[in-house]
C-alpha cells in the first residue's frame, strides 16, 4: 500500500516538473491575440472585430 502510494506522489511530482515548463513560443502567441475581442489573429491583416 505505501508503495503504491508513494509511486502515486512520484508520478505527480513529475507531473509538476512538466506543468512548469515553459512552452517555446507561449509568448509569440498571446503576442498574436487581438487586444479587443482575445481572438487569434492570422496573417498581417486587421482582426475580423476591425481592430487593427
Amino acid at each position: 500500500m505505501i508503495k503504491a502510494v508513494s509511486l502515486f506522489l512520484i508520478g505527480m511530482l513529475v507531473l509538476a516538473m512538466f506543468g512548469r515548463l515553459r512552452i517555446p513560443g507561449a509568448d509569440k502567441l498571446a503576442n498574436r491575440k487581438c487586444p479587443k475581442c482575445g481572438r487569434f489573429r492570422l496573417g498581417r491583416g486587421p482582426c475580423e472585430c476591425g481592430h487593427e
